[in-house]
């Protein structure tokens, strides 16, 4: 259940004492890619970081890292039973999220995190994070509209309840590619607050672009990574310094790079072990029109081009969403006619339980209204036979699955739980 508010929350961590800082992180797009470079370039600069991130992708605990390896099983359920004892014994009535949120912070606190990268869960103003009052830095990605039901119909009223995490006296990195709108509503909020200075995302120290590690590492990302990379880096630059830390310079910057690790996002995956296809598939977790748009520009540009004949490779897709989202809108930057399309719906979500699929066949149904796709199929709920009906139809052209993080969720656990049942004596790599 959702509900927004910051009572509860500071009711669960009355008793925590939260000695770290924090990176803190709001917007609708990019927030999970800034926090994954942010946390990689604090851990080569030597400080000891914590990341707390929503959605998990594959356990809940997943979500909550140190030094970027997720926190051991044992370690979250203690802790989260712990706050579960005090939020009914105290009758606070807090939210799932409020209750991860103060067992993030806890577990922070415990394993003497210096600095902790948190994610907006959902918003800003009213969000269960944004009880964290002196952060060094705030970071707002790039804002769309999304969640509408509770943060309001118009960019604008999103925005303004994004700005809600800015700070007084608190810098603020934003990601310079937003509406002008959205930079207006932010520059408001700001001089409301008293928050400051604001830095935009191409305000890079000078000679950063021009240098040759940064064109010959950052420059070859696609464009929103570049984008989002370089937030991080300005957001981490001005942590440093409130820390009275060494700058970090580029050399160290691009060895975090090459660290970072955020599945989901433009990820290839192997997959031959259940589908049989030999080919890696693209794995990517856009779940709104703006990142759809992202990731149909990619697939466009780097995936449909065939440099052996110059001709377009037609696209087989594995899509699922959660109920409610703007199937068109996402859609419509995604399949174009002659592609193939395989609708599924995802599994429960743990921790999650208001969160609903759509039914695979009124997805497959809005596909056919978007494009005169070639063949289409849906499997209900069973993610497995999605991607072998896929396999099946690509005959090794391009597979993508998108649509939604839960069905992304869903995708790498199926791999997991397989590599688990061929070695078992494999367990996951863990941090406590």
């Amino acid at each position: 259940m959702i509900q927004p508010g910051l009572e509860r929350v500071g009711l669960l961590l009355k008793h925590t004492p939260l000695p770290w800082k924090a990176i803190h992180v709001a917007g609708t797009n990019g927030k999970g890619s800034i926090c994954a470079a942010a946390s990689a370039m604090l851990r080569q600069s030597k400080v000891r970081c914590g990341r707390f991130t929503s959605p998990h992708l594959i356990d809940r605990w997943d979500c909550i890292t140190i030094n970027d390896i997720p926190i051991k099983q044992n370690l979250f359920r203690e802790v989260e039973d712990k706050v579960l004892r005090y939020n009914i014994a105290e009758g606070i009535k807090a939210s799932e999220f409020e209750v991860l949120t103060a067992t993030a912070f806890e577990i922070f606190t415990r394993e003497h995190v210096e600095v902790g990268v948190v994610e907006v869960g959902m918003g800003g103003r009213l969000d269960a994070t944004n009880i964290l009052q002196s952060p060094l830095v705030t970071t707002i990605s790039k804002i769309s509209l999304d969640h509408q039901a509770w943060l309001g119909n118009t960019i604008d009223e999103i925005a303004r309840e994004k700005a809600g995490i800015l700070k007084p006296g608190v810098p603020c990195v934003i990601d310079h590619t937003n509406e002008p709108t959205v930079k207006e509503v932010i520059e408001v909020v700001a001089k409301e607050v008293g928050a400051g200075p604001l830095l935009y995302g191409d305000q890079l120290p000078e000679g950063t672009e021009t240098s040759a590690e940064w064109r010959g590492n950052v420059g070859n990302l696609p464009f929103h990574q570049q984008v989002n990379t370089a937030c991080a880096y300005l957001a981490v630059c001005r942590a440093l310094e409130s820390l009275r830390r060494p700058p970090l310079d580029l050399h160290n910057l691009m060895c975090a790079l090459k660290q970072q690790n955020w599945p989901g996002r433009l990820q290839k995956l192997q997959l031959e072990p259940i589908t049989g296809r030999s080919e890696p598939i693209l794995l990517d977790g856009a779940h709104n029109a703006d990142s759809a748009r992202v990731l149909g520009e990619y697939v466009n540009r780097r995936v449909r081009p065939n440099p052996s004949d110059k001709t377009t490779t037609k696209i087989t897709w594995v899509l699922a969403m959660s109920d409610g989202k703007a199937v068109k809108e996402i859609l419509a930057p995604l399949i174009t006619d002659g592609d193939n399309v395989i609708t599924v719906e995802f599994g429960p979500v743990d921790g999650m339980p208001w969160v609903r699929p759509m039914p695979s066949s009124d997805l497959l149904e809005a596909a056919r209204g978007t494009a005169k796709i070639n063949q289409g199929n849906r499997c209900r709920d069973d993610v497995l036979a999605a991607l072998r009906s896929a396999t099946e139809i690509a005959k090794g052209s391009p597979v993508v699955v998108a649509g939604s993080l839960y069905l992304v969720s869903d995708v790498l656990r199926l791999r997991r739980d397989f590599s688990q049942k061929v070695s078992p004596e494999l367990e996951p790599t863990d941090a406590g």
